[in-house]
């Protein structure tokens, strides 16, 4: 098993790398990009697509939703195959490359291409999403399981780390337009764009130079998809019988379906619902990039000494209680206030969730990719959910306001199932 530095580093390199997806595409510019050219002139929020009449900020939920779906339907037999082949690294180059490519044609989308915007969303969402699985799976391969916490945390701080960077550049070039060259901001906005795919596939090629290839020297032979079906079929046979490992994946589908909602919505949420200028929201949105570093590297250490069931727990409570808040906010430096703290709890629950999965697997565990999978289609699922759910509630209520109640409740029952789950003792060792 690789442990080396540079291996560790490399792997680290590719959340440097997609993360300005999710930062500059998925919460950031291109949410307030989008509700701008898809407000009307008298400035209302219904659009046409495709000759159907829907509200701007429910079709984002959607497309969301669908994207996340579509990556929970392929990616089980793929990991399979994946893990039959020892081809990791082959499926995170396609789906990296279909992201990258999709964030790059986003240059082309305005007021008269809403069809072609959301067609790209979802794909740059499929690409995003779907990579992830093949990019996880290298943790328990890469890391000892004493250093499995900080490892995962160390990858989300150079995510949160370089996404905010180009998102200051980002901010520099929209800002400046007319300085840097641009006609107008939205030319230089939709460079933007441009610019996310040409950084997520460029830094990616230090993982794909530097991680290890067919890890387990597997020798594929015969029908690799029917081989690759057999092995998603024995992972699951096989996880039919960790019981701890289905709670945890039970409580993490609970939980993460608030915490992926209030991510991808928030600043919807924040120009919505509040009125507020982009001038306020991307701001608060780099200060939050900065905090989660805090927040995963201060959780990673809570989880040394306290485990991971405790720090887990204790961040669920927490984003309860910032969801009850939520509902009641009414000021920006209300929503200045939640941002932060989103920002803490955001760092700390993504990488120790992922971290809690990996230390969770049998010790023998050769299949990654398709144990993997089962975390990320949870994953993918709850997203689907909470962001449908989240605009289906705004539809009916007319309010974002009621969803963020329903994101509380989701908190409630994923706390409830994760105080089920007993770590093992082995995998719980400091560093």
């Amino acid at each position: 098993m690789e442990s080396n530095k540079k291996v560790i580093n490399s792997w680290c390199m590719y959340d440097w790398a997609n993360s300005v997806y999710n930062l500059v595409i998925n919460t950031s510019i291109f949410p307030i990009y989008y509700t701008a050219v898809t407000a009307n002139e008298a400035g209302g929020d219904r659009v046409d697509f495709f000759g159907f009449e829907v509200v701007n900020s429910v079709l984002y939920s959607y497309a969301i939703s669908i994207s996340y779906l579509l990556s929970a339907l392929m990616l089980p037999l793929l990991s399979g195959i994946a893990d039959y082949t020892g081809e990791k690294k082959k499926y995170l180059k396609i789906f990296t490359t279909l992201g990258s490519l999709a964030c790059m044609t986003m240059f082309f989308f305005n007021g008269d291409t809403l069809e072609l915007g959301i067609i790209c969303v979802v794909l740059a969402s499929v690409g995003y999403s779907s990579g992830l699985v093949f990019y996880d799976a290298y943790l328990p391969e890469i890391a000892p399981a004493s250093l499995t916490d900080r490892i995962s945390a160390r990858g989300y701080a150079f995510g949160y780390a370089g996404s905010a960077l180009l998102l200051i550049a980002s901010l520099v070039i929209i800002s400046f337009y007319d300085v840097v060259g641009f006609p107008t901001k939205g030319d230089a906005t939709r460079t933007v764009f441009l610019l996310v795919g040409v950084w997520w596939i460029g830094f990616a090629q230090i993982p794909f130079k530097n991680l290890p290839d067919n890890v387990f020297n597997r020798k594929p032979s015969g029908k690799i998809l029917m081989n690759g079906y057999l092995e998603l079929k024995k992972v699951f046979v096989e996880l039919k019988k960790q019981a701890d490992l289905r709670k945890y994946l039970l409580a993490f589908f609970f939980f993460n379906m608030g915490v992926q909602t209030i991510m991808l919505l928030a600043t919807l949420f924040g120009s919505k619902e509040l009125k507020m200028e982009s001038g306020q929201l991307i701001p608060i949105l780099l200060i939050i990039q900065f905090v989660a570093i805090g927040g995963a590297i201060l959780f990673a250490r809570l989880s040394e000494r306290k485990g991971n069931i405790f720090s887990l727990g204790t961040m669920i409570i927490i984003w309860i209680g910032l969801c009850l808040f939520a509902y009641t906010v009414t000021t920006v430096t209300q929503f200045y206030i939640i941002a932060v703290v989103v920002g803490l709890m955001m760092g700390g629950i993504q990488s120790l969730s992922r971290a809690t999965f990996s230390k969770l697997l049998p010790s023998n565990t050769v299949d990654h990719a398709s144990y993997f999978s089962f975390y990320d289609v949870t994953f993918h699922i709850s997203v689907v959910i909470g962001t449908f759910s989240y605009g289906f509630i705004e539809h009916l209520s007319g309010s974002m306001r009621n969803s963020t109640l329903a994101l509380a409740s989701y908190f409630i029952l994923g706390f409830v199932l994760l105080i089920m789950v007993k770590m093992p003792k082995k995998n719980n060792a400091s560093a």
